[in-house]
């Protein structure tokens, strides 16, 4: 009859919290590093990390269940060590199944490929790191009168490292290491354990040929590049991507961050404007420059960029406006030392970067008044909703002067349930709201993107060209108000903002793309 024992001469209480401490920090480093490892993929949203949390959680749940029918009947240091290894070999199956790309060869509604895609991830080593707990419980019961003690200490500890799992990679892990090589760490450590438990006594033989075996291994998976995951660069905001393309006859560098396509950039002519929004931007700041220019000692043009992404459009400004002052928001470092080492920011610009989230910069007192605001921080389905709120806009207007023109970039389909609220809210804090969806057939589209400005001083129509994208867009404010009118308006605050339930008619339009263009 097989000993219930663990390799020990006399275990103690410590060893038994140690391992579920272990055990339930690798679960908790997985389902962090899932929504980081999905990203790229099928984007960060509300979505993604409900589906993360529940398909865990469904893990762990039948991993509860499943160890608890496994302890009662084999019991024993050798279960256990079976469970960890099985659970770190499938730790590495991440790495392997993702390196398929499975989720490129299907076109299924964008929700059930992230559930698809997390399930065949993470749901089962995740199942096999629930039955360790039970285990480890059974393992621990000598004394029945001491029954509450034990369990208790041992989901005690077991809460605590899922704590320090959590704490650690969030804060330091992935932008540390990266997540393949983290997911790597996980299975090194499964396995590890797994070894000690399997060949029992023989503990220094055991030690030094799993050290063997887990530094070999490392070894090839390093110089196969098995542990490098396709970001150039992955942050604890965005995995980053630099990849060259020909976009009308010249060659460009475009951002991806994440799966959003988020800029394209030509370094031999940066005044080069991609997308239709841009140029609309161009358009509306030559309009406000000109409005300036007319009066007396008016000081240069003043501008601030919510959201940096590729700094196109402050290092187009930068050239066509070279007195005008370009501050930038951009809540990545990483994102802005991008921006200098591979899109064309020189070191010695005049753009100032303020590597913070927007909210925290515009609360504070206002120190300079912005003839232009610029908005585009919302990145594909990922809307940060703080900064949609009526409170927001109150702080960007009060940084804004008079005239000042607060132009936001969003994007809905046509359904517009988005963009509905999002105008009535702009239109509790400026006096006028222009709405130009960059497509004429954007009520029949699954996605479109469209140009919101806010000012409190009307805008000159005449001084537009007939030609000009923004003529050419804009929509009556009879069509405005019809829109408006389709549903009751809601007003989007810090304590009411569903934005992800207004955008879920046009998540779940959306098929399997990995890189959506903004």
């Amino acid at each position: 009859m097989e000993s219930t024992t663990l390799p020990t001469s006399h275990p103690k209480l410590w060893l038994f919290t140690l391992i579920v401490f272990i055990s339930n920090s690798c679960i908790m480093i997985l389902e962090l590093i899932a929504g980081r490892i999905i990203a790229p993929s099928v984007g960060v949203s509300l979505y993604t990390w409900t589906s993360v949390i529940g398909v865990i959680l469904a893990g762990i749940s039948l991993g509860n269940y499943l160890g608890g029918r496994l302890a009662d009947r084999w019991a024993s240091p050798r279960l256990l060590g079976t469970m960890f290894v099985l659970a770190g070999l499938t730790s590495l199956g991440v790495l392997a199944l993702d390196h398929l790309s499975l989720m490129d060869r299907v076109e299924w509604p964008l929700i059930l490929e992230i559930l698809a895609l997390i399930t065949a991830l993470f749901f089962v080593p995740c199942t096999l790191l629930g039955t360790i707990s039970p285990i480890v419980v059974k393992l621990a019961m000598h004394d029945l009168s001491q029954a509450g003690r034990t369990v208790g200490q041992i989901y005690a500890f077991g809460s605590a490292g899922s704590i320090a799992g959590t704490f650690l990679t969030g804060f330091w892990l992935i932008a540390r290491f990266g997540t393949y090589a983290v997911v790597w760490g996980v299975a090194v450590v499964l396995l590890f354990l797994g070894l000690l438990f399997l060949l029992g006594r023989r503990r220094w033989l055991t030690t030094g040929l799993a050290l063997l075996v887990v530094a070999g291994a490392s070894a090839i998976a390093f110089r196969q590049g098995w542990l490098a995951n396709s970001c150039m660069y992955e942050t604890n905001y965005f995995c980053i991507k630099i990849k060259e393309q020909e976009r009308d006859d010249e060659q460009v560098r475009k951002l991806i961050l994440d799966r959003l396509v988020h800029s394209y950039t030509s370094l031999d002519n940066p005044t080069q404007l991609v997308y239709e929004y841009e140029q609309i931007y161009a358009e509306l700041t030559a309009y406000q420059s000109e409005r300036r220019a007319q009066a007396p000692s008016a000081p240069p043009l003043r501008a601030l960029f919510i959201g940096g992404g590729g700094y196109t459009f402050p290092k187009y400004m930068e050239i066509r406006y070279p007195d005008s002052a370009l501050d930038v928001i951009e809540i990545d470092p990483m994102v802005t030392w991008v921006a200098h080492a591979y899109l064309g920011l020189a070191e010695d610009t005049r753009v100032v970067s303020h590597n913070e989230d927007a909210r925290m910069f515009l609360e504070r007192e206002a120190t300079q008044q912005y003839d232009l605001v610029m908005g585009d921080a919302f990145n594909d389905f990922s809307v940060p909703y703080h900064l949609t709120t009526q409170e927001f806009n109150a702080q960007v207007a009060a940084w804004m002067a008079p005239d000042g023109l607060y132009m936001v970039n969003i994007i809905d389909g046509a359904y517009g349930h988005f963009l509905r609220a999002y105008v009535h809210t702009l239109r509790q804090t400026f006096a006028h709201v222009y709405v130009a969806p960059t497509n004429q057939e954007w009520r029949t589209a699954s996605r479109n993107t469209i140009v919101i400005v806010g000012a409190n001083v009307p805008l000159d129509m005449a001084a537009f060209a007939d030609e000009s994208l923004w003529q050419k867009y804009l929509l009556p404010e009879e069509e405005v108000a019809a829109i408006l009118a389709e549903e009751p308006p809601v007003l989007l605050t810090d304590r009411y903002a569903p934005v992800e339930q207004m955008l879920a008619p046009v998540f779940l339009d959306q098929t399997g793309q990995s890189e959506e263009e903004n």
